[in-house]
């Protein structure tokens, strides 16, 4: 499964220069640095979030020069941190940050607290917008990428959406960096819009994709069956009270929750942090039950796993999954068919696999020939989609809201558009499947900077 925690060192940092009245005044930035600190700790510490400072590796836990930058990379290296945050309490010191953030290597994030103290003398006191640019400059040649907060006061909404956003992408950054992805079986024979090249996500993304023979998924499903009544009844017993059914699926309850125990095992047993999964021809024809319902289930327990062997769809859900910090589910809703009036509509849907828990409060849950049928609840969703050509990977990605269409099968939701015609032509004459994967939220901006992170990815932006 994915890890949504994050452990992300804190950098204040004042410019190391004889101490004179004005700009480089001494007390004023080490007192400062020290209260962002404070201030970090207390607001956003907790909910998947601890932080790692730089006390007692100088005498003002604030940092000044190169040798102190390399003693908290060696404790930041210790920690594991996943990102660094760099507060420029003054003037700041672009050379120790440089040092920290090319000695680490991680996710960075640098800001410059409001300066707000002017004496009716003239005397400034901090400077630390003005040293921010010389900061960044510094991290350009040196070929760091990094993220940025906008100049602003640390209680406003632009530093908690600043960081909340960067926290997300190093989230994102975390998780893709550490990626490792079960197949299991083979893709439909007609399928080539999936293939992929598991040798060029090792070489280029350290992405490790992990073969499951379908014999053995079988076998060990199989076992399931024999030795795990007990917990099949509850799981037939859950389902059975979700659905409206045909004739068909009620005796075949406990073979489709065999499928979450199934999964369930081979997420244990391969330490892999997502699925992409043959789903509707080998499985079926192997045991006689569909899964389809069983990832609804899953989903809703953290677990992702794609449909249709699509290894770049659920590289898309785990980032998406990544951007949310686990706070919202991804699904793979396809392009399908466009509304039948609305010029701007388009059905985001699949057959049954989507999260139960997103189903909209007034649609009835159906479920015929072990599938779902539902219709996503309202609201805005981010689309995206990674896929590459000779080598050149890019994620497609833009917004969607609801809106209301005709009635149908399976797991949807009407989708309107701001100009579905550019979307249909990306889709169509860009390097991108039908396939895509939707959230709730806006996460463009995420994605975006992610891109930052990961430059052999390219941000195609809606």
């Amino acid at each position: 499964m994915l890890d949504y925690s994050l452990k992300i060192g804190l950098v204040p940092c004042r410019r190391d220069v004889t101490p004179r009245p004005g700009i480089f005044n001494w007390e004023i930035a080490e007192e400062r640095g020290r209260a962002a600190v404070r201030y970090m700790r207390e607001t956003f510490e907790g909910d998947g979030i601890s932080f790692v400072g730089i006390e007692g590796i100088n005498p003002v836990d604030v940092m000044i020069n190169e040798a102190d930058a390399i003693a908290i990379a060696e404790r930041f290296n210790a920690e594991k941190v996943d990102a660094v945050f760099v507060i420029n309490a003054n003037f700041g010191n672009e050379e120790a940050i440089a040092e920290v953030c090319k000695l680490t290597g991680k996710p960075v994030c640098i800001f410059a607290p409001l300066d707000e103290r002017f004496d009716a003398d003239g005397m400034r006191y901090t400077d630390s917008q003005c040293g921010i640019f010389g900061v960044s400059r510094l991290l350009q040649r040196n070929n760091i990428p990094f993220s940025h907060i906008n100049t602003c006061k640390m209680d406003s909404e632009t530093f908690r959406r600043g960081f909340d956003k960067f926290a997300s992408v190093a989230c994102m950054v975390k998780n893709f960096r550490n990626l490792k992805i079960a197949q299991v079986g083979l893709r439909p024979r007609p399928f080539y819009s999936v293939i992929f090249n598991e040798g060029e996500l090792m070489q280029k993304f350290g992405i490790r994709t992990i073969p499951v023979n379908i014999g053995v998924v079988v076998d060990k499903y199989n076992r399931i069956l024999a030795e795990r009544d007990e917990e099949l009844e509850k799981g037939a017993a859950l389902l059975a009270s979700r659905y409206e059914m045909d004739d068909l699926t009620p005796p075949l309850l406990k073979k489709v929750y065999a499928f979450v125990l199934l999964y369930e095992e081979l997420f244990a047993e391969l330490g892999v942090s997502a699925i992409s999964a043959e789903c509707w021809t080998a499985m079926q024809l192997a045991v006689g039950a569909m899964p389809c319902t069983a990832y609804s289930v899953l989903a809703d327990m953290g677990y992702i796993i794609s449909c249709e062997s699509d290894m770049h769809g659920a590289i898309t859900m785990v980032l998406l999954a990544a951007a949310s910090r686990g706070k919202k589910i991804p699904f793979f809703g396809e392009f399908t068919v466009r509304h039948p009036e609305n010029k701007n509509g388009e059905l985001l849907w699949h057959c049954g696999p989507f999260a139960y828990s997103l189903k909209a409060p007034d649609s009835v849950a159906k479920n015929v020939n072990m599938r779902q049928w539902f219709r996503v609840k309202d609201g805005s969703y981010t689309v995206a989609r990674l896929d590459q050509d000779n080598g050149n990977y890019s994620i497609l990605n833009g917004t969607c809201r609801t809106t209301d269409g005709p009635y149908t099968f399976g797991t949807y939701l009407w989708a309107e558009f701001d100009d579905l015609n550019r979307w249909e032509d990306k889709l169509i004459d860009g390097l991108y499947i039908h396939h895509c994967v939707e959230i709730e939220g806006d996460y463009t901006e995420e994605i975006a900077e992610f891109t930052k992170y990961i430059p052999l990815i390219k941000n195609d932006r809606m």
